[in-house]
This record gives structure tokens, sequence and C-alpha cells, in this order.
């Protein structure tokens, strides 16, 4: 657009000079024997379209590219921050792949939901991130997964609520952290609906939360690993939870909450309950330890981050995976990551997992595998 619109000013510039070229030859090629009019227009007006011309002209070719370098040199930057980050990213993915509703998914995979809402500037970014996963058997069908996740956020998240999302519906799982409407959350995903149901109250007797936290009175403060009693969501209320049960998303129809009720559990926890009597009025850093109910023969286990997160490295336990008469287990790392420092694709014994070192940013939809079989060694 801004090429043809050059093209087409230098065209008109052109032009210009060539109607005043036009002009002067006649001035001088027609000279009157009497006073006309016409000639004496001629005579005055011929130098004004070679004098537009010239300016159009010079400032296309040496004025028009520098002053729009430097005008987004100056204000640019100035400009962009008072903008919403997911405007500004939609307007720029659209400059690059079109205009197509499959964009939304790269503006949440990287501003992560709150980039699509009003108040977006107030986005959820990890800076220093660390998680470890521990398997634990408890027969030779089933374990519990624990996860600690540990977040530091770049700015402080304004809030004073926590929720989880515990779900079994594969639709769900892959589109909750972009239309979740809180900003601090995690969500669990049960393989097995089978498992479902227990698999929730067993996240909801161990999950484990520590917060460091800004107070009513705006200083600094920490709270301990605590358990916080859940408040579960009530179904007629999650769309002010979930964006898909208020409208459509992108090319996702709006979906019913009734649909979902046997596989999909909402519950909030209220931070201040850990806060030693303070009132907490935003969040600097958060952990979170939880505990769920998987199927052992599924052979893999991952972890996928809530919200756009710098990860330092991430952990593993599976020493506690074999119960009596389990077969012996051997495993393999598999990350799918913009990269990691670590060697994986091997199958190594418990013993010889390795943490896997990232040192990367991770986006809703990256994460980590690890995968088993029995051992072939």
């Amino acid at each position: 657009m801004a090429a043809r619109r050059h093209k087409q000013a230098l065209a008109v510039a052109v032009l210009l000079i060539l109607v005043a070229a036009a002009d002067l030859t006649a001035v001088l090629l027609w000279q009157p024997t009497s006073r006309s009019l016409p000639h004496d227009v001629l005579v005055v007006l011929w130098p004004l379209p070679a004098l537009i011309g010239i300016v159009i002209g010079a400032y296309e070719l040496f004025v028009h590219s520098r002053l729009v370098s430097e005008i987004g040199r100056i204000a640019g930057p100035g400009i962009v921050e008072h903008l919403l980050p997911g405007d500004v990213l939609r307007t720029f993915l659209t400059t690059i792949y079109g205009s197509n509703d499959a964009n939304q998914d790269v503006i949440s995979g990287v501003l992560g939901g709150n980039g699509l809402r009003p108040h977006g500037k107030d986005l959820t970014i990890s800076t220093n991130t660390t998680v470890k996963m521990e398997l634990q058997g408890i027969d030779t069908k089933t374990y519990h997964l624990v996860t600690t996740q540990t977040y530091q956020f770049r700015h402080n998240v304004p809030v004073d609520r926590f929720v989880i999302f515990a779900t079994s519906n594969v639709l769900l799982r892959d589109t909750i952290s972009a239309a979740c409407r809180y900003p601090l959350f995690e969500l669990y995903y049960i393989t097995d609906p089978s498992l479902f149901l227990e698999s929730v109250d067993d996240l909801l007797g161990s999950t484990q939360i520590a917060v460091d936290y800004i107070d009513h009175a705006g200083a600094g403060r920490s709270a301990a690993p605590s358990q916080i009693p859940p408040v579960e969501v009530r179904f007629d209320q999650w769309p002010n939870y979930l964006t898909f049960f208020r409208e459509s998303m992108g090319t996702m129809r709006k979906l019913s909450p009734h649909d979902h009720l046997s596989d999909l559990r909402i519950f909030e926890c209220d931070l201040s309950a850990i806060a030693d009597d303070h009132i907490v009025s935003a969040i600097q850093g958060l952990s979170v330890r939880s505990r769920t109910l998987q199927r052992t023969n599924e052979g893999f286990c991952y972890w996928q981050p809530p919200y756009p997160s710098y990860v330092e490295q991430i952990s593993f336990d599976a020493r506690k995976l074999g119960v009596d008469h389990s077969p012996e287990h051997e495993f393999s790392i598999m990350p799918f990551l913009f990269r990691s420092a670590t060697v994986t694709g091997q199958w190594l014994k418990a013993d010889d997992l390795d943490d896997l070192t990232v040192r990367s940013w991770l986006l809703p939809g990256h994460g980590v595998a690890l995968m088993w079989r029995e051992a072939r060694y």
C-alpha cells in the first residue's frame, strides 16, 4: 500500500512538471500581436505546477522516508506503550499473516489470556520459573503426579484470588489458558475421564500455595506454603471465569456450561486466608504444589505453563513410580519448546534422570513430557 502511494505521488509530480513545461513552451512559442488574456494567464501560472511538482517529487524522493523513520524512532515506542498489547500484536500479525481468526491463538500464546482482555496491560508474565514433577506409584495401575511450580512475576499482579481449573476434556484443556478471565490460575488435566472426580478430590486435598505479596499498606510480605480451603464455583457462574461460556472465541463457538458438568470443575482460593491477618492487594511471586491421580499405563505425563514464563529448569523424580509387582521402567524427557540446554531423547533409569535446563521462554502450548516404558536393558 505504501509503495503504491509513493509511485502515485511521483507520477503526479512528473505530470505537473510536464504540464508546466507545456505551459512554458506555449508562452515562448505564442507571441500575440496584441494583449491576450489567455497568454497573460499562461505567463502567470506556468511556474505554479512546476513548483508543486518539484516539491512533491523532492518530498517523496528525499524527505518522506527520513521523516517517517525519525517520527517512528521518536514517537513509536511512546505510542506503542499507550496501546493495548493485544491490539498492537494483532495489527502486526495482520500485516504479516493477513486477516485470520487463528491469529488470536498466536496472541494468546505470546501474551497469555490477559492480552485479549480490555485490561491487557496487566499481563501475567513470570520472569523466573522452576518446575518439579514427581511420580509416586499407588499400585500397578495408578500413580500420583505431584507438581511444584514456582513463579516470580515481572509486575505485581493486582489480585487476591487464585483460580483452579480441573478438566478431562481436551478442547477445554487447550482453550482455558486463553479464555481465563482471571490473571492467576492453574490448569490441571486428568487424562482418564473415569478418574476425574477422584482426581479432583485428590487435587483439592493436597494443593498447597505460598505467595510473596503486597499488603494493603504497600509492604512486601511472604506467606509460607499452606492449604487454602477452595470454594467451588457454581456452574451458572462459569461465564464470569471463562470467556467461551459468554461468547464465541475466534473459530470456537460459544459453549454451554451444562455440556461440561461432568468434565470441568472450577475452584477459587482467597489468598488473604494465608496472609497472617493481612489483606493481599497484589502478588509478586507464587508457588503451587499439587497432586493429581493418573493412569500408569498411559506412559507419559507433561507440564505446560498457564501464562508466558521464563523457565530456568524443570526437574523430575520418578524413583517412586514403581511399586511391588510392577515392572521396572525406563524414562525419556521430550521437551516441546523453543530450545533447552540439555540433551534429551535417551531412555534412562529413574536414578539417572537429569534436570532439564531450559533458560528460555515457554508460552502456553509449550512444555515438556516425561515418557516411560518397561525397561529394555
